[in-house]
């Protein structure tokens, strides 16, 4: 997938002034057909390169970023989330409001990340890379990146086949969402 170049990106003041106030509604819009929500806990976001973009700039704003070494390092570190060519780039969130039994079950969902699966159209599963800094030794993290090499194939579906009825669920992709999906694999 095409990555955020640093002429993309604006200083924080002028993005706060002049971007941000056009910018935000089209990446909600964008957001709003790439999230995916598998089960009453999983969320998967997939991501484009205007939702990164995004995401950069409001981690500029909010941490006051000015000097291009740490610019250029936000640019790598979230340009890692679009993946490669053929690939879809997703952030998973585990949404477990009560603290305790978010511990609880983070610590027992540390193989989670091998049962998640986007399924194409001829029926076939495609399983995630992910980024093994977001598994600890006893727990995973509530949030996740997740690459899905794809080859270039839509999916109709994500999904979740770990043993517990809190994660274990499937969706079908409505067509927003596919037509979507379809736009971020053409832009590789």
């Amino acid at each position: 997938m095409r990555k955020v170049t640093r002429e993309e990106l604006v200083d924080f003041q002028t993005y706060d002034d002049d971007v941000r106030p056009t910018l935000r509604p089209k990446v909600l819009a964008a957001k709003r057909l790439r999230r995916v929500h598998v089960g009453d806990t999983l969320t998967f976001l997939f991501e484009n390169p205007l939702t990164v973009r995004y995401q950069i700039q409001e981690m500029m704003r909010t941490e006051r970023i000015v000097k291009e070494a740490d610019i250029r390092h936000e640019l790598e570190t979230y340009n890692e989330l679009l993946g490669g060519d053929g690939e879809l780039g997703v952030t998973l969130l585990i949404e477990i409001d009560d603290p305790a039994k978010r511990d609880e079950k983070l610590s027992r969902w540390l193989k989670l990340n091998e049962t998640l699966y986007l399924e194409l159209e001829d029926g076939s599963r495609v399983g995630p890379q992910w980024d093994a800094r977001q598994v600890g030794e006893g727990r995973l993290s509530s949030v996740q990146y997740l690459r899905f090499d794809t080859k270039g194939r839509l999916p109709v579906a994500v999904g979740c086949s770990f043993d517990d009825p809190a994660v274990h669920a499937h969706t079908p992709l409505t067509a927003g969402q596919q037509a979507a999906l379809a736009s971020d694999l053409e832009d590789n």
